[in-house]
């Protein structure tokens, strides 16, 4: 938030006299002097909404929080005020996610509570509102005719149905907010009103995979491709479903079906280009190829708009870098993102974060504090969001996100800075040509290795890939119950927590291996609840594992999530994608990791991670190796202590967690490809 001139908070405090003494013409004249010499005033710009909002003119109110709120992302009341303008605009979506921003943001806020209660009131959900009204009363008892909304709201009539559409879009919005429960609930709820609604079953497909109801989320999907089975969106959400569940060949194919009907749809192309890197049967250069062809679609067309970059260049220059995610949250990102902006020189290096964030939370503000610039890009347009990095001059643009979910690859195919690089979602391609180099490190990609696989040009941090912070307390992990009662007789509890999506038959076969060489060895894994344990639970009996021996887990908060490693002698790793962020969860939880080297980059994560505990002896190189190292560490109960009680400190020893280390080692990379563009042509 820009700090106010003298002159400027003179003006302010006399306009806001004006305001409170009911002249409001002279106060408005003076919040938009302001504005006039600095546009990015968040309190001008929120007085003068609020002024807009008393006189009902409701679409400059909208524009001036909207305003406040990017300048100023962790204002509750600013939030607030937005909701209620787009309330009384009727834009249910919008008012929604301003409400239930401001909620998060100021739990103790009464007015955001009751104004939602006014917005539920008015679609005819009585229940909700009256939790609302509820919520501002307890809050706030003094508030204007509460008791009395709150009597109205429980005996209200139902005069008519209210608005499917309506209903929807709440309940869309509800679940973007983390509110999935009860945005399932008003969706399914709109469906027994219009059971024909397409939109409705996409919407509650989403929020039900959202709360990790998978089988409830494909049923779904099927039922919206009953209603129209060339629905594309629908296809590709039914894919991610499917991968979810761990059919991620089927999920291939589906994603090809999907842009087959619609080959424009850059989101679809995304999900296929990263879904590949789970599969066995997709190698680097068929990756290679459709990061490409994603390129070639949605990246190329965007070339002729290139305009040349004014920057100055001269090396040695203080660099503005700009970092692009949309997990500036509570994200795995953030235990890597976190630790990096705290160790920046912001003396040769002034840092920029672009925010795709529609909900912050306590870890978006921990990134915030570290940042010189803080750029809220949430629903704005990528032609704007390019605009915004060229007026802020970005000398090194920094992707982190590459083709997951919600990235922002097509402003970066606009070439809004100079220097373009990606890093950190995962050691692969994007495929655009607009996008200079991508990170790597000496072990993910070793010198000499084929970087022809890649569309970027390969630049090797000094030391890894990833620097890696728990943002976890040990009293919170402490506190957490375990999900799994410890071993008390004596065998050997195996465990893999990684995403579902990376377990396939041949994996669930190999460690079945495992468990067959271990006498009385246990498997415990994460798995959505439903068909997906059905399918697991037969494929372990295929491969001679009975149920008895298997423990499937739920999702879950982190602190518990954590807590479960306390239960597990050793993680077998996954492949070809191995664990990234998991495995040092389990590193710094003490329980040693056995990894298997694969073909493409996302495979060698176990070996770069065992190098630098200089643990080689978890690594193995064909199947058998894999067996044999597991049975052996398993057998060693003296070695398993002696790593339960030293891997976090071989953890803080290492690259992997020194902070200040790896952010000079990023520097020197970011300052290298700089000083190449400097030369350039």
């Amino acid at each position: 938030m820009t700090q106010p001139t003298t002159d400027a908070a003179a003006t302010l405090q006399t306009a806001m006299q004006h305001h409170r003494e009911g002249r409001r013409e002279q106060a408005e004249h003076l919040y938009r002097s302001v504005l006039a010499r600095d546009p990015n005033d968040a309190t001008a710009a929120f007085l003068t909404g609020v002024l807009a909002l008393e006189s009902d003119r409701l679409d400059l109110a909208v524009e001036m929080f909207t305003r406040a709120t990017t300048v100023a992302p962790q204002n509750a009341m600013y939030f607030a005020n937005l909701g209620e303008a787009e309330r009384r605009r009727r834009r249910v979506g919008p008012a929604t996610s301003a409400f239930l921003r401001a909620m998060a943001l100021k739990p103790d806020l009464a007015a955001p509570y009751n104004n939602f209660g006014l917005l539920l009131d008015e679609l005819d959900e009585v229940e909700g509102a009256i939790a609302c009204y509820e919520r501002a009363a307890e809050l706030l008892p003094t508030l204007f005719n509460i008791e009395g909304r709150i009597a109205a709201a429980r005996m209200k009539p139902r005069l008519r149905p209210p608005s499917v559409a309506m209903l929807i879009e709440l309940a869309s919005a509800l679940g973007r907010q983390g509110r999935g429960p009860m945005g399932i609930a008003i969706a399914r709820r709109a469906l027994e009103i219009d059971p024909m609604y397409l939109a409705g079953h996409c919407n509650l497909g989403n929020m039900l995979f959202g709360e990790d109801l998978i089988d409830d989320a494909i049923a779904t999907y099927r039922r919206a491709l009953e209603l129209d089975p060339r629905e594309t969106n629908v296809l590709s959400n039914l894919a991610g479903a499917l991968a979810r569940r761990g059919q991620v060949d089927e999920a291939l194919d589906l994603f090809r079906q999907a842009l087959g009907l619609k080959p424009e749809d850059d989101r679809t192309r995304s999900s296929l280009l990263f879904q590949m890197h789970f599969s066995p049967s997709c190698p680097a250069r068929d990756i290679l190829q459709a990061a490409r062809e994603w390129d070639r679609h949605h990246g190329a067309p965007l070339a002729a708009r290139h305009v040349p970059h004014g920057n100055d260049r001269t090396p040695d220059r203080r660099l503005r870098v700009g970092y692009v995610s949309p997990d500036f949250r509570r994200h795995c990102q953030s235990l890597f993102v976190a630790p990096l902006l705290a160790n920046h020189d912001h003396e040769r290096f002034e840092i920029f974060c672009y925010a795709d964030v529609s909900n912050p939370d306590p870890f978006t503000s921990e990134v915030l504090r570290h940042a010189d610039r803080w750029r809220s890009i949430a629903e704005v347009d990528d032609d704007v969001v390019a605009a915004l990095i060229r007026e802020d001059r970005i000398d090194v643009l920094v992707d982190l996100t590459m083709h997951m979910g919600n990235n922002r690859l097509r402003v970066f195919a606009r070439k809004p800075a100079p220097v373009q690089i990606t890093w950190l979602a995962y050691p692969g391609t994007t495929g655009l040509s607009a996008i200079d180099y991508r990170l790597s490190d000496p072990i993910l990609d070793p010198p000499g290795s084929d970087t022809s696989v890649y569309a970027e040009q390969t630049l090797r941090l000094p030391d890894v890939y990833w620097c890696y912070a728990p943002l976890t307390s040990d009293e919170d992990i402490r506190a957490a119950p375990d999900r799994l009662p410890p071993p008390a007789d004596g065998h050997v509890r195996f465990g893999c927590l990684n995403n579902f999506c990376k377990v396939h038959e041949a994996v669930i076969a190999l460690w079945s291996r495992v468990l067959q060489a271990v006498p009385g060895s246990t498997m415990a894994v994460l798995v959505p609840p439903g068909e997906s344990r059905v399918r697991a639970r037969a494929t372990f009996e295929k491969y001679g594992i009975p149920g008895d021996r298997l423990e499937f887990l739920d999702k879950r908060a982190r602190p518990e999530y954590l807590a479960t490693y306390r239960c597990m002698d050793v993680c077998l790793d996954t492949f070809p994608y191995n664990g990234h962020t998991t495995s040092l969860d389990a590193f710094w939880m003490g329980t040693p990791v056995v990894t298997l080297v694969a073909p493409t980059v996302v495979g060698r994560a176990g070996l770069c991670q065992a190098t630098h505990l200089e643990l080689p002896e978890l690594v193995a190189h064909d199947d058998d190796d894999y067996v044999t190292i597991a049975t052996r560490l398993a057998m060693d109960r003296p070695r398993l202590a002696e790593l339960r009680a030293t891997l976090r400190s071989r953890m803080e020893r290492s690259p992997l967690m020194d902070a200040p280390r790896f952010a000079r080692g990023m520097e020197v990379a970011l300052r290298t490809a700089w000083e190449s563009w400097c030369v350039s042509a």
